[in-house]
Order: structure tokens, then C-alpha cells, then sequence
């Protein structure tokens, strides 16, 4: 059984929009939202699923079995499915057998991960994108726990797998550039994405930070369902 965002019409947290971010941005997409995330970040869009010194995780969580959550990915008639958090990788063992499921559907499957939980390998053979995205200093969390080797080493390996930078301030991107070298990721798999929920932050940040992924040969990615419908949920 898995553990979802429930929103507050009381209906878990499955929508159809368009994927926002990273290298299928604008691909219409379902998506899955999955309770629960191991890093607690200062500018995190979606505190619901894990502060619970400010939410009520008996409001918070809605409880789905694996065919329920299958026939309303369904009802959203996209082929693509975007399985987000939170952080998913916290319940691989129930993500299995809803991927098996969405695969056997013809679904096309993506998961976005901070990077810090081994992908179990029957979950890996019906994942199509890896959206990784390592926390920096700037995001609060201690460097133990945002930066885990092993798990870092085998996204880096995985073709399918892009690297995803929130960026706040142009002193993150030494950061980026060392955990990129650290783990020989390719510079075609790297994104950098500015930090915001507003669209006026977004076009400051992203005013100085096009030029640097010109500069180092990354790619940029803008949050396009912020500047749509701002900092809404299930959008």
C-alpha cells in the first residue's frame, strides 16, 4: 500500500498537467504524489509531505493499494507518468508492483529522487528517466545526509538519469561543479533550474544563470508550471 499526498478536496495527489521541469518539460504527463521525504529543504514547494511539525500527516497522507492508484494513472489518458514526492525511494518495495503495472499499460515511467536512496533493481528495469536531483548547502540539509556516494555512483552511471540542480545564488554552482567531477556525471546530464515559486524570482534567477549553463555546457530548465499557474497544487 502506498502512502500519498492527499489534497485538500480529501482525493489523493494524482493530476494531469504537464511535466515542468528538466529534459521532458513540457510533455503532458500524470502525475503520482508519494507522502513522506528523508531531507527537510528550507525552500521545499511541497512541506506537506513531510513537516509535520506544520502539517498533520492524518490530513497529509491518504493510504492507496497499488490497483486503485493504477486505475486513476489511467484515468488520466496520458502515456507518460511522472512518480514524484516527497521522496519516492522511501517506498520502492510498494513502487514495484505499480511500475510493473504502469509498464504492462504502455505507460512510459519517470521518478524523480534527491539522490540518496539505492534504487532497488526490479524497480530500475521499468523506470525510463531518472529525475535526480542532489541537494546543495544551500537547500539546509547536513552534507551526510544530501550527498550519499553510493547512490550518487550509480545515477551517475545510469544513462537514464539527469541531474537536476535547484540553484539559489551563483555561489552554488562551485558546488555543482564538484560533486559533478566527484561523480563523472556527463555535462549533456546536467540541468541547472533557478530556486523559486514566484514567477519574478524565477526570471531574476534566471536572467544570470542561462549564461553560466552557456558557460560550463549544462543545460538549462526553467519550472514552466510555476510561470503558468504559480505555486499551486496539483498543477
Amino acid at each position: 500500500m502506498l502512502k500519498l499526498s492527499r489534497l485538500p478536496t480529501g482525493e489523493p495527489e494524482i493530476f494531469t498537467s504537464i511535466q515542468g521541469e528538466g529534459v521532458t518539460a513540457g510533455v503532458p504527463s500524470t502525475f503520482v504524489r508519494l507522502s513522506l521525504c528523508s531531507l527537510h529543504c528550507g525552500f521545499c514547494d511541497t512541506p506537506y509531505t513531510w513537516d509535520w511539525a506544520r502539517y498533520n500527516p492524518k490530513a497529509e497522507i491518504i493510504r492507496l493499494e497499488v490497483p486503485e492508484v493504477l486505475h486513476r494513472v489511467a484515468a488520466g489518458g496520458t502515456r507518460n507518468v511522472v512518480v514524484t514526492g516527497g521522496e519516492p525511494l522511501l517506498q520502492q518495495r510498494d513502487l514495484v508492483p505499480l511500475a510493473a503495472g504502469l509498464k504492462s499499460e504502455g505507460k512510459r515511467i519517470e521518478v524523480e529522487t534527491s539522490g540518496t536512496i539505492l534504487p532497488d533493481g526490479a524497480l530500475s528495469a521499468s523506470v525510463d528517466q531518472w529525475n535526480v536531483s542532489p541537494k546543495l548547502a544551500s537547500s539546509g540539509n547536513e552534507s551526510g545526509a544530501r550527498e550519499v556516494p553510493a547512490a550518487l555512483t550509480w545515477f551517475a552511471a545510469q544513462s537514464q538519469a539527469y541531474f537536476k540542480y535547484v540553484v539559489t545564488a551563483p555561489d552554488d554552482l562551485a558546488e555543482v561543479q564538484g560533486q559533478v567531477a566527484r561523480y563523472g556525471v556527463p555535462a549533456e546530464r546536467v540541468l541547472l533550474m533557478p530556486e523559486g515559486t514566484t514567477t519574478a524570482v524565477l526570471a531574476e534567477r534566471s536572467a544570470w544563470l542561462v549564461e553560466r549553463c552557456q558557460a560550463l555546457g549544462y543545460r538549462f530548465t526553467t519550472r514552466l508550471h510555476v510561470l503558468l499557474w504559480g505555486d499551486k497544487r496539483g498543477r
